[in-house]
């Protein structure tokens, strides 16, 4: 009886918390609301399983309790029984993954217009490449990466020579447009992760890896490493200032400064 009334306490207290828990996401900043609303589905499938496994275990604890002189019935197959539950679990799984993978689709497919950025992780900054004038980004390789060169990029091609190049510094995005972020990381894993955004994705050595946004607020958010890089991980950060377009155009040519071609030329 004890057991059973645990369980029950469990699965109360668990929907209890939940509803009234301080720890929750932080405002969102981008198109991404369709992440919140597939983990909120996923939260509500697996929590209604949840709650019924566990009350179940409690019924079945107290109406099979021991009783002195009652004897258990063997029941080796059931269909019936076995054709509900395969239909259940097929039905609250697809109900689980269809949400994920419209959410993916969307993911993947860069609108045309949006604009390419660069993001570069390395031990233990952030650094990034805006695209020039032409708008468009130079091509870069890790083989390339020195003192003068710190994010590799290929000296000889002409769209790179323009890019704007902000190491350790604020990214700046205009608000209301889309972003394509290229992800490359020069030494060990690393992850770009801005909790508002609700995008991350893992920045591979040797591959460059995307994802896209769109900044619907302006404000600035706080960038993080989401994978553990070595023993500064803790102090990988960095901001992203989400502005105007004016206020954004007129900081890109502040940068007019900080192009590949300036910054690599000799002294």
């Amino acid at each position: 009886m004890a057991v059973a009334l645990i369980l029950v306490v469990v699965a109360l207290g668990s929907v209890l918390f939940h509803l009234v828990s301080p720890w929750w996401w932080t405002p969102i900043a981008s198109n991404w609301r369709f992440i919140d609303d597939t983990i909120i589905i996923t939260f509500w499938i697996t929590g209604l399983v949840f709650v019924a496994v566990v009350l179940f275990m409690a019924y079945c604890i107290y109406r099979f309790r021991h009783e002195k002189g009652r004897t258990a019935a063997y029941e080796p197959e059931n269909k019936r029984l076995e054709w509900w539950l395969t239909g259940v679990t097929g039905v609250g799984v697809a109900a689980m993954l269809a949400p994920g993978l419209f959410v993916w689709n969307q993911f993947i497919t860069v609108p045309e217009d949006a604009t390419n950025i660069e993001v570069v992780g390395q031990q233990w900054q952030w650094s990034y490449r805006l695209p020039g004038a032409d708008g468009k980004l130079g091509m870069a390789d890790t083989r390339n990466v020195s003192a003068d060169n710190p994010l590799g990029l290929k000296r000889d091609d002409p769209n790179g020579q323009d890019d704007i190049i902000i190491e350790g510094g604020e990214l700046r995005l205009p608000v209301g447009k889309p972003v394509k972020a290229l992800l490359r990381s020069i030494d060990v894993l690393h992850n770009f992760y801005v909790p508002e955004f609700r995008a991350k994705m893992d920045m591979v050595p040797g591959q460059v890896s995307y994802f896209w946004l769109t900044p619907t607020r302006t404000g600035t958010f706080e960038i993080l490493c989401a994978e553990l890089c070595g023993v500064g991980h803790p102090h990988m950060r960095g901001t992203v200032m989400v502005q105007t377009e004016q206020e954004y155009l007129a900081w890109m040519q502040e940068q007019s400064e900080r192009t590949f071609a300036r910054l690599s030329a000799p002294n």
